[in-house]
């Protein structure tokens, strides 16, 4: 799996989890209707990706807060207390939702700023994110099948 196109995949997937435009599923459907990787190997390498860009923003939670606020950090701090309020309401297990557009990311770096263990925050992005590629990948190999 060293070829260009899954590097890129796993680029894009690490993009996309972190505050920085980007879409991974779009990359992921097009390299399943090319049939030349395995849909198990799109789906663990976008997975890895993914979970990569969103570990980023954990640490960005855990180490940088106070960096909240100025212009060029990532999150607003309106973002950051929309993630950490339903953080708080709902708990860790939000973080099954972190592939979620627009609130995933907050969540993820909210999961830093509250302190939760990184074992904790990686199984449950994990779980979120793989079941949100494989599902895509089932449909996609379903329909081209």
């Amino acid at each position: 799996m060293s070829d260009p196109a899954c590097w890129a995949l796993f680029a894009l997937s690490l993009a996309a989890a972190t505050l920085l435009p980007g879409g991974s599923e779009a990359a992921l459907v097009a390299l399943l209707i090319d049939g030349q990787h395995p849909a198990w190997a799109l789906v663990l390498v976008a997975t890895l990706g993914n979970v990569l860009g969103a570990l980023i923003n954990w640490g960005l939670g855990r180490g940088l807060r106070h960096l909240v606020g100025r212009r060029w950090f990532p999150v607003t701090a309106a973002q950051l207390a929309r993630g950490e309020a339903i953080f708080t309401r709902y708990g860790a297990w939000t973080l099954l939702f972190s592939w979620v557009p627009v609130i995933g990311d907050p969540l993820t770096v909210a999961a830093g700023t509250l302190g939760l263990r990184l074992p904790i925050f990686l199984i449950l992005v994990t779980l979120g994110k793989a079941a949100r590629y494989a599902v895509l990948a089932g449909i996609t190999v379903g329909l081209i099948g």
